[in-house]
């Protein structure tokens, strides 16, 4: 092959990446650029060659891959959105939850919409030190006395009102943490644990990767469901924390594949 015809199979796979980062971030939002890499199948090096070529709609801001003028506030999931669904079932599974606390613990409360839910439910006189990196999160544990908050900072993530940065990540692997509480979009038996926004994956897993205990908390709508982030298999949680369950299939499809469910009581 002549060396035109090199670049112009160079320069479509080119665009074929950028088309699917493109749909990548419409849907995830802001993206690292290690994770983005990992997803098209290239190194970070070649991803980095791609976005310095002129004109390119995409651009790196703090070791993350934003659209040019910065994150889209397009994405599916928004948290405003999102907030109102399946309300009864959240608390229900995120009370349940805020029950395995203990005085003293160290614990990590990720982000979502379940999760206020869960601070809310946390006995008022408890000590506790929280690490968390969600701004509806830091907000309610700011009122909470006897509570020492690590905020987990970064670059700001509007579709889930999140902050992410290799410095956080290096301070979350830090720390020792008694348990973690995490939340995900879908709960699959044989796919695995996801979420829609990819860049919370790295956040979640060193959670897991630091805490001598993980929990996941979601309400039962999101068990058999599969979003397109996977961060963990189902069986890498002491418990799978959720509401009353109104469908039997999933639940025991988790039960074969390991995975411990640990559904609430119908009338909790």
């Amino acid at each position: 092959m002549s060396q035109g015809g090199m670049q112009g199979v160079a320069g479509a796979r080119r665009s074929a990446r950028l088309t699917q980062l493109g749909e990548m971030l419409r849907q995830g939002g802001p993206a690292r650029l290690e994770s983005a890499a990992a997803a098209l199948g290239v190194s970070s090096m070649t991803l980095r060659r791609d976005l310095a070529k002129p004109g390119q709609p995409f651009t790196l801001l703090g070791g993350h891959v934003v659209p040019v003028g910065g994150p889209s506030g397009a994405s599916p999931y928004a948290l405003e959105r999102e907030q109102d669904s399946h309300t009864a079932a959240k608390r229900q599974a995120a009370r349940h939850a805020a029950a395995l606390v203990e005085d003293g613990d160290t614990i990590f409360i990720d982000c979502g919409t379940t999760m206020p839910h869960f601070v809310e439910a946390l006995p008022a006189g408890l000590s506790l030190t929280v690490l968390c990196y969600a701004l509806n999160i830091v907000t309610l544990l700011s009122r909470r006395a006897r509570t020492q908050l690590v905020l987990l900072g970064g670059l700001y993530h509007p579709a889930s009102a999140t902050f992410a940065s290799d410095e956080a990540l290096a301070s979350l692997r830090r720390v020792r943490i008694n348990k973690a509480f995490v939340s995900a979009g879908g709960v699959h038996a044989t796919r695995g644990v996801t979420c829609t926004n990819f860049n919370e994956v790295p956040v979640k897993q060193v959670a897991l990767a630091s805490a001598a205990q993980s929990f996941l908390v979601v309400d039962s709508s999101k068990l058999g469901k599969l979003k397109p982030a996977y961060f963990a298999p189902v069986t890498a949680f002491e418990r799978i924390v959720t509401s009353a369950l109104n469908r039997t299939e999933p639940a025991a499809a988790l039960a074969r594949a390991g995975a411990r469910l640990d559904a609430a009581g119908a009338g909790s």
